[in-house]
């Protein structure tokens, strides 16, 4: 037997009363569970003792306004849109006060601007008035939505470029340091071995043809190379060389 259903068996209350008795205490034990930080039971509690479509008005607002103030909107957003399209509930007094909590409180957190512009402009809660009213709320909250995604999209660019940039320099950095290497290998070689190192480095770096008449001047600057490899060699070995 339910909350309102043993208060009427025993005092012996009207069914209106009945009700009204029971929408009472499950106001206060939605309270009490938000007191004790129990708040995410709120729902599930609630819907022990009533069916969807026959949730009173005061108790699916006061669901909302809570679960709304803790973030969760979305716990609600299921049962609401059932409240709301049910037949029965779209005669009643409290119905756009329910609609309009819906869309403040739910639908537009989540960032649901099209579904909520649709339901602002198919629903038979508002009038002229106050669905022009809502509508301005609708698309400033689709404006704060897109600004927010364009600012996230280039943050996220930024950190593509940054990112981008780093690995750049990293891979400059790397090759200087293997080039460094081979100079230091080169040096420390015989000076023919000297020789035929930085002939196959140049040639698998470069990629050239020496037979062909471009490669000329290049065979000229890496005898000039060679000239410089042997002067640095010999004045490794014999400081007096160079002066002779």
């Amino acid at each position: 037997m339910e909350i309102g259903d043993r208060f009427q068996t025993r005092v012996g209350l009207s069914a209106g009363s009945s009700m009204e008795v029971k929408c009472s205490l499950c106001v206060v034990g939605i309270q009490a569970l938000a007191e004790m930080d129990r708040w995410r039971e709120v729902l599930s509690w609630v819907l022990q003792y009533y069916l969807v479509p026959d949730l009173p008005p005061k108790v699916l607002e006061l669901c909302i306004l809570l679960y709304s103030k803790m973030q969760e909107p979305g716990v609600v957003l299921d049962v609401v849109c059932a409240w709301l399209q049910h037949s029965d509930n779209q005669g009643l007094p409290e119905y756009r006060a329910v609609a309009e909590l819906h869309l403040r409180h739910v639908l537009l957190p989540l960032g649901r601007v099209s579904e909520a512009e649709e339901f602002v402009m198919g629903s038979r809660a508002f009038g002229e008035e106050q669905r022009e009213e809502v509508l301005q709320a609708v698309h400033a909250a689709k404006l704060q939505l897109k600004e927010k995604l364009s600012g996230s999209l280039e943050a996220q660019k930024l950190n593509q470029e940054g990112s981008f940039s780093h690995k750049f320099l990293s891979l400059l950095t790397l090759l200087r340091q293997l080039w460094d290497s081979a100079v230091s290998r080169l040096l420390s070689l015989p000076l023919k071995k000297s020789l035929l190192a930085a002939l196959i480095l140049c040639l698998l770096v470069v990629r050239f043809d020496p037979a062909s008449p471009s490669s000329l001047p290049f065979l000229y600057q890496l005898a000039q190379l060679y000239r410089r490899i042997r002067k640095l060699t010999l004045a490794h070995l014999h400081p007096l060389a160079l002066r002779d």
